[in-house]
């Protein structure tokens, strides 16, 4: 069996790997510094957690299900002491892109990250419809990224990201680079701050009178065919007066300099704050 040691057993994230790891082929080696995460580990598997020196002996894969924020302080503890081969798995591009993983050439460095459940979907199982995360009962797609290392551990790396992920459907090969693009750049900075203004408006018209359950209604029933509309889910277009809307719109809400988002400086920097 291949082995893997997932470091921060305990927490929302490693709780949400490790259910998919069992049962799986690979064999895992429970990591937790929490007293309430390890006993976490300990009702869910009915394993106990062990010691990262221990966890780490033999290891053929480590996965890093700890905050972006604390990904650079467990890798510099941690990683001196991996054998050369090692296949480090993290599930986010900030802190790679950021700098934030020693050097040492002899180790992989894989990224991965879900795409979670989309909008549009075939979900009938009402588990899979409340399943909006994903990697429990709705299929979603993965992006993964070979950082550094031999091309032969990228087939282990995106098995490993298609057990913990699972069900996964389409599972894409991307850059570091072209990671940290989709987050938190299309993601969270630009997708997550118009849903937020979204959520806004909608505050704005109860504010002004509108029953709230009405405007959500309204909101969410919008935001679906307008969405379909837009990524060319179905086949249709916008009113003209709908076009006039968004022209009058975009000029109105968004910088006509916005799309400077994207430039690898800006992610740069983006990653630097939230890292």
């Amino acid at each position: 069996m291949t082995t893997v040691a997932l470091f921060g057993a305990g927490g929302k994230m490693g709780m949400r790997l490790g259910r998919n790891l069992a049962g799986s082929r690979f064999e895992t080696r429970h990591v937790e510094v929490s007293p309430a995460g390890q006993q976490r580990v300990k009702d869910a598997y009915g394993v106990d957690c062990v010691p990262a020196e221990k966890a780490i002996v033999d290891a053929d894969v480590v996965i890093l299900a700890v905050p972006d924020t604390h990904v650079g302080a467990v890798a510099k503890e941690l990683l001196p002491k991996l054998a050369s081969g090692t296949i480090v798995v993290i599930l986010d591009a900030a802190a790679p892109h950021a700098g934030h993983l020693p050097e040492r050439a002899d180790i992989t460095y894989f990224i991965t990250h879900p795409c979670h459940p989309p909008i549009f979907n075939d979900e009938t199982d009402p588990a899979a419809k409340a399943d909006h995360f994903g990697g429990i009962a709705a299929k979603q797609h993965i992006v993964n990224a070979l950082m550094q290392g031999p091309e032969a551990h990228y087939a282990l790396g995106e098995e490993v990201a298609r057990t913990i992920w699972a069900p996964v459907m389409r599972s894409h090969r991307i850059t570091t680079e072209q990671m940290a693009i989709l987050e938190p750049g299309l993601s969270e900075t630009v997708c997550a701050t118009l849903l937020d203004a979204m959520r806004e408006a909608m505050e704005e018209a109860i504010a002004r009178g509108v029953p709230r359950e009405a405007a959500r209604d309204f909101l969410l029933g919008h935001m679906n065919i307008l969405a379909a509309v837009t990524f060319e889910e179905v086949q249709g277009v916008f009113s003209d007066a709908c076009n006039k809307a968004i022209v009058f719109g975009k000029d109105t809400i968004l910088k006509p300099d916005w799309k400077r988002l994207f430039e690898p400086e800006e992610i740069r920097e983006s990653v630097r704050r939230i890292t």
